[in-house]
């Protein structure tokens, strides 16, 4: 299944480094990875999209890991009516593939 999460940040400097370990996987559950990363040019907020087996695992995972440095809404995404296609201009990921 596919997840997205937004994450309202409430202090960037402490937010950004520990959500590094987001972006690496680095004890994320088994089966979830984070496909893609769009943070706000201001550092205000953050959208991601993760591919994982439970929404339960990314909230999970997104609010042990930024703690109290940011406040992180989960759902689930509609596979059935979603689409994507990658931006120009946006580099690949290079989180590793699960």
């Amino acid at each position: 299944m596919y997840v997205v999460v937004q994450h309202k940040i409430l202090n960037p400097e402490t937010a950004f480094p520990r959500g590094q370990a987001l972006i690496d996987g680095i004890g994320a559950p088994d089966g979830t990875r984070v496909l893609q990363f769009y943070p706000h040019v201001d550092g205000s907020v953050v959208t991601c999209l993760w591919e994982t087996t439970s929404i339960e695992d990314v909230q999970r995972f997104a609010d042990a890991t930024l703690g109290d440095s940011s406040v992180n809404i989960c759902y689930e995404v509609d596979s059935e009516n979603a689409f994507a296609d990658r931006p120009v201009g946006l580099r690949p990921s290079s989180a590793p593939a699960a």
